[in-house]
């Protein structure tokens, strides 16, 4: 097994006043050429965005972008023609393909919004743009892995397209519970959003993350109740 720990105190940032971001990648005015992705995993911002603020009008192409809100309503438009607000216990998938121009804005005149916004390069380029979002009916059942996300539109949570899997879940104090990596040659990237973990014998707190490859099984450990995290289950490489 291999492991690369990164400390939540060691991310880049950038406070814009309006936005407060920490990349746990190379992203924007960041750059670390030791964090430049986690296998096809690019991008993964901690992000809060003052009340009636967020980002303009903008292009992507060819990727896979998911935002998971973690506080607050996160308000989304497209050149698709979607318009929707997002928000806790829901996830929201993009994908870019062949290009798309789209907006995201802090719904609330008076709260903060606080969410993840993660980028995952897609399977094949040039696809069809897309847009979807769910709820996430069963994240308030504590002590469980629950799946958030897959490459299949038929499983549970979102879809990519990308050999990809999350998992999110909430665990009591000393909850312990063992994840199988769904794919060979992929790697987990363990993301603490509470608390605090022990994974194969590393302890992590709030926004540390671990990556592990090289092995099917992982070991996770809560160390304090309530504490949450994400797993991002990607490819190690282009297949």
């Amino acid at each position: 097994m291999k492991q690369v720990l990164h400390l939540a105190q060691e991310r880049g940032s950038a406070n814009h006043g309006w936005l407060n971001s920490h990349h746990s990648f190379s992203f924007a005015n960041y750059y670390n050429p030791q964090k430049m992705n986690f296998g096809l995993l690019r991008v993964l911002n901690d992000d809060t965005v003052a009340p009636g603020m967020g980002f303009g009008k903008h292009p992507h192409d060819n990727m896979e972008i998911i935002s998971i809100p973690l506080q607050g309503d996160l308000e989304h438009e497209d050149s698709m023609g979607n318009k929707a607000v997002i928000r806790e216990g829901e996830i929201q998938a993009m994908s870019a393909g062949t290009g798309i121009f789209h907006s995201e804005y802090n719904a609330s005149k008076s709260d903060e919004v606080k969410f993840l916004q993660i980028w995952i390069f897609p399977r094949e380029k040039d696809v069809a743009p897309r847009y979807d979002q769910i709820v996430l009916p069963d994240l308030s059942k504590a002590n469980t892995l629950h799946q958030v996300l897959s490459p299949n539109p038929d499983d549970a949570g979102i879809w990519v397209h990308q050999d990809a899997w999350f998992n999110m879940g909430t665990f009591d104090n000393g909850a312990s519970q063992s994840y199988d990596i769904k794919r060979s040659n992929n790697g987990v990237y363990a993301f603490i959003i509470d608390g605090s973990f022990e994974i194969e014998g590393q302890k992590l707190s709030k926004r540390d993350a671990l990556g592990l490859w090289e092995t099917d099984t992982i070991q996770i450990k809560s160390l304090e109740a309530g504490s949450r995290l994400l797993l991002i289950d990607v490819p190690m490489n282009f297949s």
